[in-house]
């Protein structure tokens, strides 16, 4: 009850706050008053165009009309004079060549107020990336653009847009607070290397809502120093579900606190709801206070995954346990299909077990042949309600 309370006045002061930028009277940049033309490339009249905005006091619109344009890799920087929205009506194609990028190909960074809208595509053109990828089989492999990067965004709602083909992640939030994305579409394929949907880092309270994301990694990933992120109405696949991780892999991460996932979809994915972080962590860390509740998935393998030993492609040190502390955790009424015999799997660091884990109404249908069986390693979960698979005894570290 208590995060529905704050969801809805979360909710609340964002509508107050944006109703009143709305209803302003608001001067237009467009960025064909500033150069652009159809089918051209708009990185200098953008860049122009939101220049002038940003200097201006007032509500203040940059627009990109209807249309089809091309566009290099921006920084849209403030501080502004007053709350400026983007809008988007066209759609915008990134260069397909990912040697043209840094760590991103549109970034707004330190603004108060800002929004961004208007039912247009960004379109990472990100093929010539996925086949370049060699992140499965280099740990220190470098990074491609992410379509999105908000960094330092203080009160912004980025809402009614597509991200499409991203070369890396689609959208990253950097030190952000108090942030609101809703009515999204991200697509790429499922064969698409590290095209995570939406990935939080060192940001809080920020609400996530009516999102559809299919993608070839995480639909959403939550990263260190993440703090009071309600995430619902989220329809995921094809992809790797929503994940709070991977956390531990880096020295002096930040703890992770109230992230509650509610009322989502996930469909086609090989993961479900998972928590993970990687072993041989450099620094002790935590992560506490993650719900889950009212997830519903159809042909999904890993269903409830809990997986402290996090080590894709085995480049990491496997046998030293992680020093992620993770406590406070709730599965609520999950349901649906899995391909897996251990379709809820609780593995937990030996250092320092899980505390405080509790599943109820778990009903998950095995569609495969086998044991079907829920393993629990280094927890001591408690149980409420339905238990399909079976409820595991659990285990303590020895």
């Amino acid at each position: 009850m208590a995060v529905n309370i704050n969801l809805a006045l979360m909710s609340l002061v964002f509508l107050v706050a944006f109703s009143a930028i709305d209803h302003a009277q608001a001067a237009v940049f467009d960025v064909t008053t500033h150069g652009a033309k159809p089918g051209g490339d708009i990185t200098v009249a953008l860049t122009s165009a939101w220049k002038d905005a940003c200097a201006a006091s007032g509500n203040n619109q940059v627009v990109v009309p209807k249309g089809t344009f091309k566009l290099g890799e921006v920084s849209l920087e403030g501080p502004c004079k007053g709350p400026i929205e983007f809008q988007n009506h066209g759609t915008v194609q990134a260069p397909a060549d990912p040697s043209k990028f840094k760590d991103f190909w549109i970034q707004i960074i330190h603004v108060d107020g800002f929004t961004l809208s208007g039912g247009g595509t960004f379109d990472g053109q990100g093929q010539l990336a996925w086949k370049s990828n060699n992140c499965a089989n280099d740990a220190n492999c470098g990074v491609f653009a992410a379509n999105l990067k908000f960094s330092f965004l203080t009160n912004a709602i980025v809402k009614d847009i597509t991200s499409l083909n991203s070369k890396y992640f689609h959208i990253i939030l950097l030190g952000c607070k108090h942030m609101q994305l809703e009515q999204l579409t991200i697509t790429a394929p499922a064969d698409s290397a590290n095209t995570d949907g939406i990935h939080i880092g060192r940001s809080s309270l920020i609400i996530i809502s009516d999102i559809k994301i299919g993608t070839g990694d995480d639909c959403i990933s939550i990263g260190d120093g993440s703090q009071g992120v309600t995430i619902t109405k989220v329809t995921c696949g094809p992809g790797h579900g929503i994940s709070i991780g991977s956390l531990g892999k880096y020295k002096d991460e930040e703890p992770v606190t109230g992230i509650t996932v509610t009322d989502c979809t996930i469909t086609d994915a090989t993961n479900g709801v998972r928590i993970k972080t990687w072993p041989a962590s450099p620094s002790p860390g935590t992560a506490t206070g993650l719900h889950f509740e009212n997830i519903d998935m159809t042909n999904v393998e890993n269903c409830l995954l809990v997986d402290q030993g996090y080590c894709p492609h085995g480049i990491c040190k496997a046998q030293i346990p992680s020093t992620i502390k993770i406590s406070d955790v709730s599965f609520k009424n999950i349901r649906g299909t899995s391909t897996s015999v251990e379709a809820v799997k609780i593995s937990c660091s030996k250092s320092v077990p899980c505390e405080k884990v509790h599943l109820e109404n778990i009903d998950i249908k095995f569609t495969g042949s086998g044991e079907y069986k829920a393993i629990c390693e280094n927890v001591k979960p408690t149980f409420a309600g339905i238990q399909n698979p079976p409820a595991c005894t659990g285990s303590s570290a020895e």
